[in-house]
């Protein structure tokens, strides 16, 4: 079997459209969060999200516009980056897997909203090629030329962490040279803001991972894409390697629809440190889930607790879903970045907002400013409504 690398990154997010801004964000303890813009938004309850400021659709021609939803707008852009990153040669033979919870949900809510509340008879012809969430995979696929495996990945907030870990396994495997792989998510509209207030997880106020204050989560958007490569390959193109990524542990709770379990997130835990012949006690960093809702952060922690046992005492448990907020199926891209920084540039983000800890989550959340530490190996932690549980391990190039 092939060792795994990341050659390349790309990103769009609240914090920055780029990976030197993002990085440059997190290390600054920056946060996206702030009032929501968009049509019909005073008709919500919350009114907060990390959504990207500014967005400009003028850098895509008119056809592109015409074929992309915002969430497929995200993922090329991103995309894009990564692969001039990751330097001449990276696509040849590549595929592509991108994890999304919602896809077009922008586009499906301008449908409805043209045929019920406008009585239009006809949508735009291509809404269906805009909504589908194969998408963003096909449209990156045709942009660079990447004839491999393209499909996509729906596993609510565990989507990225899927599809990312499915690439990994297909390169190391050698089903394809190269992949690129992540999470694209648009859902801060109308209807997909509307739809998660029903779930009364969303705070009003802001996102505080780990604080005995917390009253829910955030949501954002964006995406984050990488270039997964063999290991030799790389070298031989003299690219130079962000991580490795050397371990993949995926399970279901098969419980509840939508309260985690601390049993279920730590079989994945388990899988990824045992594929990845990782002990515990390498493991500096954690990027936890975190999304600041009572029951998930409680849980999360057992759960760690439970896999590290004695050297959870030494571990950096962060969250930094207070700075791009909880992106749902692009999220494990998202906070993948914040691995890249321990891993690679030895600065470890913060969990913003944490000025009260609650005793039940007794970990070191690496507070309110970003720490600088040598981290060999980290892992990165989603778990999805459904009980999707995936996590991936890396470790420093």
């Amino acid at each position: 079997m092939k060792r795994v690398v990341l050659t390349g990154a790309g990103t769009v997010n609240a914090l920055a459209t780029g990976m030197p801004g993002t990085l440059a964000a997190l290390a600054a303890g920056q946060s996206g969060i702030g009032p929501l813009d968009f049509r019909d938004v005073r008709r919500l309850s919350v009114q907060i999200g990390a959504q990207v400021k500014g967005w400009d659709e003028s850098r895509f021609s008119p056809r592109e516009a015409a074929l992309y939803d915002r969430f497929t707008q995200f993922a090329v852009t991103a995309a894009a980056e990564a692969l001039a990153m990751a330097g001449p040669g990276a696509g040849a033979g590549a595929g592509v897997i991108v994890g999304s919870a919602a896809g077009g949900i922008a586009t499906w809510e301008d449908s409805y909203r043209a045929v019920y509340a406008e009585g239009k008879s006809r949508v735009p012809p291509l809404t269906v090629p805009r909504l589908m969430l194969n998408a963003a995979a096909s449209h990156i696929a045709i942009r660079h030329g990447l004839r491999g495996p393209a499909f996509a990945v729906s596993s609510a907030c565990a989507s990225a962490n899927h599809a990312i870990g499915l690439a990994f396994r297909m390169v190391r495997d050698g089903v394809a040279p190269a992949m690129l792989a992540g999470g694209a998510e648009a859902m801060l509209c109308f209807g997909g803001v509307k739809a998660w207030e029903g779930l009364r997880v969303l705070s009003p106020d802001g996102c505080r991972p780990f604080d005995l204050r917390r009253n829910g989560m955030v949501m954002g958007e964006g995406a984050a894409i990488f270039v997964l490569e063999d290991a030799a390959r790389a070298r031989a193109r003299g690219a130079v390697a962000l991580a490795e990524v050397a371990g993949f542990g995926m399970t279901a709770d098969a419980g509840d629809i939508v309260v985690p379990s601390a049993e279920g997130a730590a079989a994945a835990m388990r899988e990824a440190l045992a594929e990845a012949a990782m002990a515990p006690g390498e493991v500096g960093y954690v990027n936890a889930h975190g999304t600041g809702t009572q029951v998930n952060d409680r849980t999360e922690v057992a759960a760690i607790r439970a896999v590290f046992g004695p050297a959870a005492a030494g571990l950096m448990v962060g969250s930094t879903k207070a700075a791009h907020g909880h992106a749902i199926g692009a999220t494990g891209a998202l906070e993948v970045i914040a691995c890249l920084s321990a891993l690679r540039d030895g600065i470890v983000p913060p969990t913003l907002n944490l000025t009260t800890p609650d005793p039940d989550c007794d970990l070191d959340h690496v507070p309110l400013t970003a720490r600088r530490a040598r981290v060999g190996a980290a892992l990165s932690n989603s778990f999805a409504f459904g009980g999707l549980n995936a996590v991936l391990a890396l470790r420093a190039a």
